[in-house]
């Protein structure tokens, strides 16, 4: 039989699974043909990506780790939506186990919407607990956003299937919470269980934009998410404010 075509083994590096990598480069890595160097090349460049992003992941358990030999549950806490004029504020708290393999976890504002809900699904499967606080825009003009971010992440720890032991928070102190807590600044990018949970927070309240744009289309909530927008605040002013509106939020525009 002669030799493999260059065309099928190119197929074969794009079929192959991360983990049959290192068996598909010893098996055509003395070929010699420039075209199946080129391949050879493409797959270790692959695998050296990976594995620079396996340590990054690594020094992103670096405050789990230091938990996890005195706590099972670890959870991580954060919260979207402080800043926009329309919709709630949501948060989310996330109990990962010890063995969490996701890969690509980092502050949900850095990552794609398509990468943001790849990881949402295999957060939600993966993940020990993952409870989710939202609190609307009513209460919000009630209470004040803080206070209202308190409560939605209060009803976060609340609505896991399991109690956390300690928290990691993105740079708060929770009121009115018993269980411990270490507040990290820019935690979201620091820590693997806060950026899990800025994840599932942010694809949660996007998606709930995403229902409301259906509803007030005016405003186009499904690609400014309630945030002050040229467009929204135009529409704002043409329209005035609809019922997610937070009042307190847009007295300068109408």
């Amino acid at each position: 039989m002669g030799e493999k075509k260059i065309t099928d083994i190119q197929k074969e590096f794009k079929e192959s699974s991360i983990e049959l990598l290192p068996s598909f480069i010893e098996e055509y890595i003395n070929d010699g043909r420039p075209g199946v160097s080129k391949i050879i090349g493409q797959a270790q460049k692959k695998m050296e990506k990976l594995r620079i992003e396996k340590e990054r992941i690594e020094r992103l358990k670096e405050y789990e780790y230091q938990y996890w030999e005195k706590y099972e549950y670890v959870g991580g806490i954060d919260e979207v939506g402080r800043g926009p004029l329309a919709g709630p504020v949501v948060t989310a708290c996330v109990i990962l186990p010890k063995d969490c393999d996701i890969l690509y976890i980092n502050d949900s504002k850095k990552l794609s919407a398509a990468k943001r809900e790849e990881l949402y699904e295999e957060i939600m499967a993966k993940a020990i607990s993952v409870g989710i606080g939202v609190v609307s825009e009513e209460r919000i003009d009630e209470i004040n956003i803080l206070q209202a971010t308190y409560e939605a992440m209060r009803q976060a720890i609340s609505l896991g299937s399991v109690e956390p032991q300690l928290l990691l928070n993105d740079a708060v102190t929770i009121p009115g919470v018993t269980i411990p807590q270490v507040p990290i600044i820019k935690g979201d990018a620091k820590s693997i269980s806060i950026g899990a949970a800025s994840i599932i927070a942010k694809v949660t309240r996007d998606k709930m934009m995403v229902e409301y744009d259906d509803i007030y289309p005016e405003y186009h909530f499904a690609s400014n998410k309630g945030y002050g927008s040229s467009e929204h605040i135009e529409a704002l002013k043409k329209y005035g404010p609809c019922p997610i509106h937070r009042k307190s939020f847009i007295g300068n525009f109408v």
